[in-house]
């Protein structure tokens, strides 16, 4: 049975987000982690050793709304994403280095043909 295309566009998402992070020197620690009460899509380390939580938002193109990725990161949904991300803390410490910490991350993805368009927020 084929995954429906919403699916198939967050997946590709998710696997180009990845390649994305690997390139700015970031070792991927975990994908999908799921709890409960929700999912990590991606979990990292930066070059500075700051464990990074990534969350991903794809489409598929440009909408006539004006709706953007990014634009799904509702104020519940970030609540969300924090109460996960300190879940998985509580879950892994010795993976936060006392001096950098943890952060969340969006990384906004619109496709354009093959490849997308990429807006990265730190530390949300």
């Amino acid at each position: 049975m084929e995954k429906p295309e919403r699916q198939k566009t967050g997946k590709e998402g998710e696997d180009f987000a990845c390649a994305f992070l690997r390139k700015k020197g970031w070792k991927i620690i975990e994908r999908n982690f799921r709890q409960a009460y929700g999912e990590l899509d991606i979990v990292a380390k930066s070059l500075d050793k700051t464990l990074i939580f990534v969350e991903v938002k794809t489409t598929s193109q440009f909408r006539p709304d004006g709706v953007r990725p990014e634009d799904q990161m509702t104020r519940a949904k970030i609540s969300k994403f924090k109460k996960i991300a300190e879940g998985y803390v509580n879950r892994y410490p010795k993976l936060v280095s006392e001096k950098m910490g943890f952060r969340l991350d969006v990384l906004a993805l619109t496709r354009v043909g093959n490849d997308f368009i990429v807006n990265h927020y730190e530390n949300i």
